[in-house]
């Protein structure tokens, strides 16, 4: 099994670029959705435009897992954006996802109105593409890449 790399939502790109996130000093979160999800339309724009997120029990929280450890560095002419591994542990039944959303929990008022909750980036978790499963008892790290999870050059 072996994840795409992060795609970048549309709004990002405007977000960032404005100001209006704060990547290494704002409240981020890492959602995971169902393949029945709209999470790869890059179009979206908030956490609330995504649809069929993994059901709240066995272990995830609606919502997802709070990224720690973010930093947003330049080394030369490089930044990167990067967290800790964040991980999951099922517990009372199966998790059976696809898709990962890293978004922003705040609001903003851009250009284009109020924003709640935008979002930053989405990874297929498994590039087959299958759904990732994991069994009561049983802990996923989801393994963020060495390079970071996004970067500027």
């Amino acid at each position: 099994m072996a994840a795409d790399a992060w795609s970048e939502y549309d709004g990002f790109k405007e977000y960032l670029g404005e100001g209006y996130i704060d990547l290494d000093g704002d409240n981020l979160k890492m959602a995971l959705f169902t393949s029945a999800s709209n999470a790869a339309t890059l179009t979206n724009n908030t956490y609330g435009d995504l649809t069929n997120e993994l059901a709240n029990g066995n272990g995830y929280l609606t919502g997802g897992i709070v990224l720690t450890g973010v930093t947003w560095t330049r080394v030369g002419g490089t930044t990167t954006f990067d967290a800790n591994d964040p991980t999951l542990t099922a517990s009372g039944g199966t998790l059976t996802f696809r898709f990962a959303v890293i978004y922003v929990v705040k609001t903003i008022t851009a250009p284009t109105g109020t924003v709640t909750n935008p979002l930053i980036c989405f990874s297929l978790l498994d590039n087959t593409p299958a759904d990732v499963s994991v069994a009561s008892g049983n802990t996923l790290t989801f393994q963020m890449n060495a390079s970071g999870i996004l970067t500027l050059s």
